[in-house]
This record gives C-alpha cells, sequence and structure tokens, in this order.
C-alpha cells in the first residue's frame, strides 16, 4: 500500500483520472485517452492511477469506474490501479465485492478500492441511481454498508447471519485470494474520523475543499488505531495541478475547468471547454470571485514552480503522498503535464 518516493518527490505520486471529455471531442475518445495516461503515468514512476465516479456530467465519462479499470488494466502491467472512489451508497455492497473481487482476479495485487459516501452527482440522478428518495440515510448508513461489504470480500459472514451463505465471486469462497484493500474518501471531516478509528488510508479531496484539508487530516491522525491493515496512519490528498512551459499558458489552460466548474456550480453542466472559449466567457462579478478562489488551489505554473507548490502543500499538510489531477480542456495537454511535473522532480522514464 505505502509506495515509494521517485526522484526528488517528498513522496509517491500518483493520477486522479476524471476521464474528461473536451469540447469537440466524445466520450470514446476520453477513455482512449485514459489508456494513454496510465500508460504513460506507468512509465514515469506514478505509483497509483484512480478513476472517479461522477454521473450526469457531460464533461467526465466516469460513470463506471469498475469497468474503465479493467480496460486499464489490460493496457498495463504495473501501476495500481483504483476507485477515486466508488460512491457506497449508490451500489449494493455485494455488487461492488463482485465487481472489484473480478478487478483483482484480472490484475493481482494491484488494485484499490477507495469509498466514497457523497453520490458524486445532483440529489436528483442520485436518487435515480438508488431508486430511492431517502438520500440522507444512503450517508447515515455508510458505516453499516462498509461492513456489510468488508464480509463479502473476505467471504466473513458469522454463522447465523442471513448473507452466511451468500460468496461474492471471484472471492475466497474460490480459494486462497488477496483482495483489494478499501481506502476511505472524503472531504470532510466523517470519513476522516472513521478511517482512522479502522485503522483504514485516507484520501482527501483537497482539489475541490481545500480549507477542510489540514482540519480532515489532523482528524484522521487523531482518530487513527492502528489494524492489520496499517500500523500508522497513511493519507494522500488529491491535487489540482498542470505545468506547462509557460506560466500564462498555464493560467490559459487552467481557466477551462475553472469555467467548467462555473457552470456546473449554476446548473449548467456541459462538455469541458476549449481555452478559446474560457478567454471569450464574459465572467459576472460573482463568477470572477469563484473562479479566483477555485484558481487559489490549483498548483499550476512552469514544472518548477508546480514542482515548488506541491513541495510546499506536502509539507503544510504532512500527505503521505500527493495525487494530482490535471485540469485542461485537451488531452495532450494534460498528458505534457504530466510528463513535465515528473521531469521537473527526477522521476524515471522507462522508455529511455
Amino acid at each position: 500500500m505505502r509506495g515509494t518516493a521517485q526522484g526528488t518527490a517528498p513522496v509517491p505520486l500518483s493520477v486522479l483520472d476524471l476521464v474528461t471529455v473536451g469540447a469537440g471531442t466524445t466520450a470514446g475518445d476520453a477513455l482512449r485517452n485514459s489508456v494513454a495516461l496510465a500508460r504513460a503515468a506507468e512509465r514515469r514512476g506514478y505509483l497509483r492511477h484512480w478513476i472517479a465516479e461522477h454521473h450526469s456530467m457531460p464533461g467526465i465519462a466516469s460513470s463506471s469506474p469498475a469497468v474503465i479499470l479493467s480496460h486499464l488494466a489490460a493496457h498495463t502491467e504495473r501501476i495500481r490501479l483504483g476507485s477515486g472512489g466508488v460512491m457506497l451508497p449508490n451500489h449494493a455492497p455485494l455488487v461492488i465485492a463482485e465487481q472489484f473481487g473480478t478487478l483483482e482476479a484480472l490484475a493481482p495485487g494491484r488494485v484499490d478500492l477507495g469509498l466514497g459516501r457523497a453520490p458524486g452527482t445532483d440529489g436528483a440522478t442520485a436518487a435515480a441511481l438508488r431508486r430511492s428518495e431517502r438520500l440522507n440515510e444512503g450517508a447515515d448508513d455508510f458505516p453499516q454498508q462498509l461492513v456489510e461489504l468488508t464480509r463479502f470480500l473476505d467471504d466473513a459472514f458469522p454463522d447465523g447471519h442471513p448473507y452466511a451463505r451468500i460468496h461474492a465471486v471471484p472471492g475466497p469462497v474460490q480459494g486462497p485470494t488477496g483482495r483489494p484493500p478499501i481506502w476511505l474518501l472524503g472531504s470532510s471531516g466523517f470519513s476522516a474520523q472513521l478511517a482512522g478509528a479502522l485503522g483504514l488510508p485516507f484520501a482527501f479531496a483537497h482539489h475541490f475543499s481545500a480549507q477542510n484539508t489540514v482540519p480532515a487530516l489532523d482528524l484522521y491522525r487523531a482518530s487513527f488505531r492502528p489494524s492489520e491493515v496499517l500500523s500508522e496512519p497513511y493519507a494522500l490528498i488529491g491535487v489540482a495541478a498542470l505545468a506547462t512551459e509557460d506560466e500564462a499558458e498555464a493560467r490559459r489552460q487552467v481557466m477551462t475547468g475553472a469555467l467548467s466548474m462555473v457552470r456546473l456550480r449554476t446548473g449548467r453542466p456541459g462538455l469541458v471547454p476549449t481555452p478559446e472559449e474560457a478567454e471569450a466567457h464574459p465572467f459576472s462579478e460573482r463568477e470572477r470571485e469563484f473562479v479566483d478562489g477555485w484558481l487559489a488551489n490549483i498548483v499550476h505554473g512552469t514544472p518548477d514552480a508546480v514542482r515548488d507548490g506541491l513541495d510546499a502543500l506536502q509539507k503544510r499538510t504532512g500527505a503521505d503522498e500527493l495525487m494530482l489531477t490535471a485540469n485542461a480542456h485537451t488531452a495532450a495537454v494534460r498528458l505534457k503535464s504530466y510528463d513535465l511535473i515528473a521531469d521537473a522532480y527526477g522521476l524515471p522514464n522507462a522508455a529511455h
């Protein structure tokens, strides 16, 4: 579970892939780009490549992480693959256990199961996913759902339990096997405290909840109890980061993600706009305030500037791993950014 920092990076670096669909491209393009990114990340020494579950968002093609991860497993050999994350209240625990048991059988020893309790979408879409209007109940039941999922993964329901004769397959009932490690994901204190109490690794969404990062990590560490999984806390943070060879160009590229967020927050989600569209957009004063706050939490600029920003963020938070997500319309820009950051840290290049 614990990776090794490469080059001069202070901690292991990983990739959070939103499978972005830019204006003028298709979901098929986005999925092919995800394969290219996973292979590039593997070549450059990134530790993990995680897919995030989102629904009813035109600019994202990651509604089915398990399906995408199975495709990535067929095109990679070493990099860890995982969900960042599967939204547990959206799914029956048995289904998740079956999906990730299958992934573990396809890519033994390199699958992570990251779990969140948010819907990964708006309330109406969550109701359609869950066939229920009782959305808060799903979040409140998260600890119980987690126990059920863990028991399915371990084939460990006690005698007399209604599910004692139910087996998640592929799984332990078929013989000795590994199983994906569980991570808890969060953007507030609930999952941080639960992860600590259970001795699980924790992933925090700094990229969209930066004001809560340090308090959540402090709570996780204070709540931590050693377990069979971890003897001491292990926390990664998701970080929006984009490097280009020119500072002004980096700003131009991240504005596409900023405009995308403005539209999402105002109920007008769409494909990720081009830099030209973002430049031409007449931002209102209120939108400009939102954009300024959003951009303040994106580490962007030249490779050296991004490296320095990531170093400072890691030092400030004490994160054990940085998981980078690149905000840009074009796949080539995102791929180049990961390469530039790898170069800035002297990460290996398996192609050389």
